[in-house]
């Protein structure tokens, strides 16, 4: 009787973890599934969905428009006329140059972020994103140069921060960044 009862305890305790997992699983999922539903709901352009993985686009969407605030530095300017949410006006996304970049900070311009004409959003595979988002080394060598041990280093880009994104959330952007149009030459998207 007295191996049984402890036995019993843990056994117990393990079936409430259990248990306490699962409904923290189905919050999670549940929160997830609402980000995603709302991610779709703010994007401000149409999104190519082909071939894309659906959740990770809607919660790339999510990160970039709630979260993040890519469009901010990203898109130039980042409201049409008369749609400056700073100015007390009805939020209007600049669309033709959504996540094109082009702003201006100092001696640093904001990057492409749009898929190129063979889908690779600001021409980076996804190990290149990843590393990118998590070391903040500018891979395409484009000045002005801030040396690192890694490498040349972006400037501006909150990337001190970004760099604590899950791997997950880091996909969704990189997949939703293949969802929305590309924004310049012909030659760069391929029409």
């Amino acid at each position: 009787m007295k191996l049984t009862r402890p036995f019993t305890i843990v056994a117990l305790a393990g079936i409430c973890a259990i248990a306490a997992f699962s409904q923290d699983t189905r919050a999670q999922d549940a929160n997830e599934a609402s980000k995603i539903k709302k991610g779709y709901s703010i994007a401000p352009v149409p999104l190519n969905l082909a071939g894309k993985n659906i959740g990770l686009v809607g919660l790339g969407s999510y990160i970039v428009n709630a979260q993040g605030g890519c469009s901010d530095c990203h898109t130039n300017p980042p409201f049409v006329a008369g749609g400056d949410p700073f100015l007390g006006e009805p939020t209007v996304i600049n669309q033709a140059g959504y996540l094109g970049g082009g702003t201006a900070f100092g001696p640093f311009v904001s990057r492409n972020l749009t898929p190129n004409r063979f889908g690779r959003p600001a021409n980076l595979s996804l190990d290149e994103f990843l590393f990118v988002m998590t070391t903040g080394t500018d891979v395409k060598g484009i000045p002005p140069f801030v040396p690192s041990v890694e490498g040349d280093l972006l400037q501006v880009m909150p990337w001190p921060v970004y760099r604590h994104m899950t791997e997950r959330d880091k996909r969704a952007i990189y997949e939703y960044l293949r969802a929305i149009p590309c924004v310049g030459s012909a030659q760069r998207c391929g029409t």
